[in-house]
């Protein structure tokens, strides 16, 4: 399928509005080639599922971030087409912007701005981790302002918009360390009045909502769930996913959960914050961060209850939270021996068919009958 037939948000008078609300162009692939010196391997900053992600610099002098799709297909170009008409819509000093895309012959890509802080990935376990580069302050403001990000495409975005792959890879940071939130090939259109959207299952592995898992409903809940995998992470420095030993691997919350239980915040604090934080700052984001992670989806915040939540402005609210019964009974820390593929130190690390979840699910299975019982 032709990708400009595909690219609904900007055909005829649309188009029109699109060019007079955003700067964002069309790219020719030879511009492309000598922006990024013939997409050459010391240019590169990343590679996924989707492809590669290429360092350039434009005829003026500005710098981009190049995603190149790896092979094409009518499904990648599907996701293209979703990545490019979203950025095009929507526009948050929180969300990544598009400069524009290049579509010749077989060749995909994708134009943003350059992110010379790379992603939260890289400062919390890549190559950036060892640096020690985000303090608290840095990294309340990057919990927040992803939050905002997030809430605008949940919120504010005609139509309404899932992100589907929220994850620290996909937080990436400006000069002066503000989140971005990006790649939104994964994201869906909620339409007016639905409360989801059963779809096949697309994710990272430690960031999937048990609904999502198990059925394919997809909710802006789902977002918040994986949000709070996200924030559990940045106050942290653990990965989702943690791998105990050969055969066995933890969650962050089945790690988390039993510690602010009993209260000991300053035990889940990253040991690079040399406790050097506000203590009722961390408090409120591991308790915010484990009540966006539960597995009761409506039970969970809405992204803008999350906000008020993060900058205090909520303080009944958090006070109930506090409370909540998600934190009375002490559980025992939780591991897993399942064979549960996959963690977080591979941004590419993402879920193509519903197969590959199968692992995951069972785990799901088991906590929600242990709800049922529990309920009983």
């Amino acid at each position: 399928m032709a990708f400009l037939s595909m690219f609904c948000c900007v055909k005829g008078s649309d188009r029109k509005d699109q060019k007079k609300q955003s700067t964002w162009r069309i790219f020719s692939l030879k511009e492309l080639h000598s922006a990024t010196n013939n997409f050459n391997y010391d240019n590169k900053l990343g590679e996924g599922g989707f492809g590669s992600v290429y360092w350039g610099q434009l005829w003026d002098g500005s710098q981009i971030a190049v995603k190149r799709l790896k092979v094409w297909s009518n499904k990648a170009e599907m996701e293209f087409a979703v990545e490019v008409e979203i950025l095009a819509r929507v526009r948050h000093k929180n969300l990544l912007s598009l400069r524009g895309y290049c579509a010749e012959g077989q060749e995909r890509l994708i134009v943003y701005d350059y992110m010379p802080n790379l992603s939260l990935l890289s400062h919390l376990h890549g190559q950036h981790s060892a640096e020690c580069l985000l303090d608290w302050k840095r990294r309340m403001n990057i919990a927040i302002g992803s939050a905002e990000g997030i809430a605008y495409l949940h919120h504010h975005a005609t139509p309404h918009i899932i992100h589907r792959d929220v994850k620290a890879s996909n937080v990436l940071l400006d000069s002066d360390f503000q989140a971005r939130v990006a790649d939104f090939g994964f994201a869906k259109f909620i339409p007016d009045g639905a409360t989801h959207v059963t779809t096949r299952v697309k994710g990272t592995l430690g960031y999937l909502a048990p609904e999502y898992a198990m059925l394919g409903k997809a909710s802006e809940s789902c977002d918040v769930y994986s949000f709070g995998i996200l924030l559990l992470e940045l106050a942290s420095g653990k990965k989702p996913i943690e791998k105990l030993n050969s055969t066995t691997k933890r969650t962050i919350t089945d790690w988390a959960l039993p510690l602010a239980c009993q209260r000991k915040f300053r035990e889940i604090a990253d040991p690079r914050l040399n406790f050097k934080y506000a203590e009722e700052e961390l408090k409120r984001v591991v308790i915010v961060a484990l009540i966006c992670a539960q597995n009761r989806a409506e039970k969970r915040p809405t992204m803008q209850e999350v906000i008020d939540l993060l900058k205090g402005e909520a303080k009944e609210k958090f006070l109930a939270l506090e409370h909540d019964e998600l934190f009375k009974n002490t559980p025992a820390a939780g591991c897993n021996d399942d064979g549960l593929s996959g963690t977080a130190e591979d941004s590419s690390d993402f879920i193509s068919e519903e197969k590959e979840v199968k692992q995951e699910v069972e785990k799901v299975k088991e906590t929600k009958q242990e709800i049922e019982k529990a309920e009983v």
